[in-house]
């Protein structure tokens, strides 16, 4: 383990975050994959623990277990006494290995209820860094501001929220989308390829590290990502090998680093492949616009172009999503994002 390497312990008010992704996303359930590797990037997570009354979570139980995190039972009781001991025990047993484990230096608190305010001022006054976690529409304006990080679990890769057009009634829908969706899964976690693994997990850590990644750096993240990953299963006798193929392909570029052997890992400056990307968005926005007599929306947007090029992802550019695409597109003037409040959804028109 290297000196700079942060060391997490994760604490998750878990019914809290379980009823607040079920209303926030169309009653779709929380899953912990898309924390575990946004905390992947930015150190190594020694402590997992998530706190509730488990006989209410029972499928949540085993997807937990599969994250390998230790379930604290909170017994069965009424209403905010319940509530009341998850967050007591959460608290105290954060505090207890605060003082315990002093080597642990970051302290993530999955919640977005405020009365964990004083529980994140506390662990920084112990000269903890506190990151927390919560969904949007549950999480208090208290919360946020108190820590040194915090990360909306719909903002996270790998979770996609549902825009207020795709939250409407199923008539409503069906009258403002009458053509039914293009039938393109997207890649699961599992079976993606290497070039978009690599991406996405250079992209996180330039945000929260900045922009120079080490190869070392980016080895480490992705085996924390995924313990189990060998170059060698992709054909490659070493980790720089496998970067100097994907160098030669466009997929990132190399520098030299401060030391030998470890090179500094960046995107292409000539976008490797993102700008006809772009191109391709631009063209297929222009030509909607002109079918439609207007702007097209969000909504859809992403089949149309997955039409002109099935094999069109935002996720090989290292984007999470592709609305996050969208506004990295808006920056270089490819396209125009304006909000429609009526609609509940963005108009995307080419300049």
């Amino acid at each position: 383990m290297t000196p700079e390497e942060e060391r997490i312990a994760l604490f998750l008010d878990f019914e809290n975050l379980a009823i607040g992704a079920r209303e926030a996303l169309r009653g779709h359930e929380f899953d912990l994959k898309p924390i575990a590797d946004a905390l992947a990037e930015r150190g190594r997570v020694i402590s997992r623990r998530a706190y509730a009354d488990w006989s209410m979570f029972d499928e949540a139980r085993r997807m937990l277990t599969r994250h390998h995190v230790e379930l604290i039972e909170i017994p069965q009781r009424l209403g905010a006494s319940r509530k009341n001991a998850a967050d007591i025990k959460m608290a105290v047993d954060a505090i207890e290995l605060a003082f315990e484990r002093d080597y642990v230096t970051t302290f993530v608190i999955g919640t977005g209820d405020s009365d964990f305010t004083p529980l994140v001022h506390k662990l920084r006054e112990l000269n903890k860094k506190v990151i927390g976690v919560g969904i949007k529409a549950s999480t208090s304006a208290l919360l946020p501001p108190a820590c040194d990080e915090f990360l909306f679990y719909e903002s996270l890769e790998g979770v996609e929220a549902p825009t207020r057009a795709e939250k409407a009634p199923p008539t409503r829908r069906k009258a403002r989308e009458p053509e039914p969706p293009l039938a393109v899964e997207e890649p699961d976690e599992a079976a993606e390829d290497l070039e978009t693994l690599i991406t996405r997990t250079l992209a996180g850590l330039q945000r929260s590290g900045g922009d120079a990644v080490l190869a070392s750096s980016l080895k480490r993240a992705l085996l924390r990502k995924d313990s189990t990953f060998s170059e060698a299963d992709h054909g490659f006798r070493g980790f720089g090998e496998m970067l100097r193929h994907l160098e030669e392909r466009g997929v990132v570029e190399l520098i030299e680093g401060p030391a030998k052997g470890d090179p500094v890992v960046q995107f292409p400056q000539d976008g490797g492949g993102e700008n006809e990307a772009f191109d391709l968005l631009k063209s297929v926005v222009a030509d909607l616009q002109k079918k439609n007599s207007g702007p097209p929306l969000l909504s859809g947007l992403k089949n149309q172009v997955r039409k002109r090029n099935p094999e069109f992802s935002e996720k090989k550019f290292g984007y999470g999503g592709f609305l996050q695409f969208l506004k990295a597109a808006a920056t270089k003037g490819v396209v125009e994002l304006e909000w429609d409040d009526s609609l509940g959804d963005y108009k995307v028109s080419a300049p």
